[in-house]
């Protein structure tokens, strides 16, 4: 994943409907009518919120007769928290790794 695309996912979840639905999810899988009961919003509003989250990759959808299913990708969710791991954590690609001091004087 580079840095576009990691920007791109947390432009996704700067919405706190989104966030909610995806910690909602967490739990397991559910239809859109029982998320829907989660929100004050209309029907349109979450199924946009909802496209959103499944273009980024982060939520999976299908039919089941005539309810739409949502859960959430397990390898995404795997990928996204390793990189944040990674991303809130000093290492190689860090720029300050080695730890400096100041302006570059390495310790």
């Amino acid at each position: 994943m580079n840095y576009e695309q990691i920007a791109q996912i947390f432009k996704i979840l700067s919405d706190r409907n989104r966030v909610e639905i995806v910690d909602l999810l967490s739990c397991g899988p559910l239809c859109a009518c029982d998320i829907l009961e989660h929100f004050d919003v209309t029907q349109p509003t979450l199924s946009h919120h909802m496209k959103q989250l499944v273009a980024a990759g982060l939520i999976d959808s299908w039919k089941e007769g005539k309810k739409v299913m949502y859960k959430l990708n397990s390898g995404m969710t795997s990928e996204w928290l390793a990189l944040n791991q990674q991303l809130f954590t000093a290492n190689e690609r860090c720029i300050c790794y080695p730890a400096s001091t100041s302006c570059g004087e390495v310790e």
